[in-house]
């Protein structure tokens, strides 16, 4: 068993990488997701790291796949209660990130023109 410093610690390492986030938030929104609409949900991710994460979140048990043995092929995902209790969890991010979206926006903005240097 991994050991974890605190329970943040815990939760990032679920949740690690760009794109488990928005999975589950995508997938908290309703009930069963096939692929074709998390991928046009989630607009910047590859395939091959959509369905990475995908995996990693199915073997971390917060997201179910679903295959129906069907042709074509039908599979779809949805979560698990642990994936609902974490995403849970995640609707306090989601609400910072929508009341403060316009100063994040200014920051990054802000942050791109030290890169680029003085005009």
């Amino acid at each position: 068993m991994p050991g974890f410093t605190c329970g943040l610690d815990a939760t990032l390492r679920l949740i690690a990488g760009k794109w488990k986030p928005l999975i589950l938030y995508f997938l908290a929104q309703g009930g069963p997701t096939r692929y074709g609409e998390l991928r046009r949900a989630i607009r910047d991710v590859s395939d091959k790291v959509l369905i990475q994460q995908l995996k990693e979140l199915e073997a971390d048990e917060l997201v179910k796949r679903t295959d129906y043995k069907e042709v074509p092929p039908r599979v779809d995902y949805s979560l698990t209660p642990l994936g609902h209790s974490l995403a849970q969890a995640l609707v306090p991010l989601c609400t910072w990130g929508t009341e403060n979206m316009a100063e994040v926006a200014r920051v990054y903005a802000e942050r791109d023109s030290w890169k680029r240097g003085p005009a």
